[in-house]
């Protein structure tokens, strides 16, 4: 895979966590995954039913708009198109945003991205990593534990939701959570897309 340290970017082995507001705790139970907006009909999945999608292995690069880049980082989830395959969007949707959980709100952390660029094989709800370092292990909570949502590099990580929730499929873009607080709309690393 190719190595390209985005501008103003370093190169680390760890994976820093960084996030805003508490961890929540899971409960397979009453978690669900909901799939909303411009859809014909809403489709809510249970964490069995999330689980049971086909999976996905991929290995990404990562650039956190904080400076820090980490290459080669593999991941095992579902890939956000085979949750396309569930639902019946309008044909003018071009945007989503990906929530997530938020000091106990489900849908108080959100992301807006564009669809088209999420269709391949490194847009994953992923669950277990591994990289040089760490064989296969599960995403701990401080990770977005039980499923936490890894864009393609060519988004800046705070697009990658933790803790994730829902898809809103939607025909304009709308900014997300921390779109609102003056943070690109499209986040491009190798653009330095940091702010507005």
């Amino acid at each position: 895979m190719d190595k390209l340290l985005p501008p103003g970017q370093f190169e680390t082995e760890k994976w820093p966590i960084l996030h805003k507001g508490d961890i929540p705790v899971f409960n397979k139970t009453y978690w669900n995954f909901k799939l909303f907006g411009e859809v014909k009909e809403e489709k809510i999945l249970s964490y069995k039913e999330f689980m049971e999608l086909p999976r996905t292995i991929s290995t990404v690069n990562m650039h956190c708009v904080t400076t820090w880049s980490k290459f080669d980082t593999t991941f095992e989830g579902i890939a956000l198109r085979e949750l396309l395959k569930l639902v019946e969007i309008d044909e003018e949707v071009k945007y989503i945003k990906i929530y997530g959980y938020y000091n106990g709100d489900r849908f108080g952390y959100s992301a807006n991205l564009p669809l088209e660029p999420l269709l391949g094989e490194d847009s994953l709800f992923v669950y277990r990593w591994k990289d040089q370092h760490h064989d296969w292990q599960d995403i701990d909570p401080k990770h977005g534990y039980p499923l936490r949502f890894i864009p393609p590099e060519t988004f800046y990580l705070w697009k990658g939701s933790k803790w994730v929730s829902g898809i809103e499929f939607m025909k304009e873009d709308e900014a997300g959570f921390w779109e609102e607080f003056g943070y690109s709309m499209t986040a491009n690393p190798f653009k330095e897309e940091r702010y507005r």
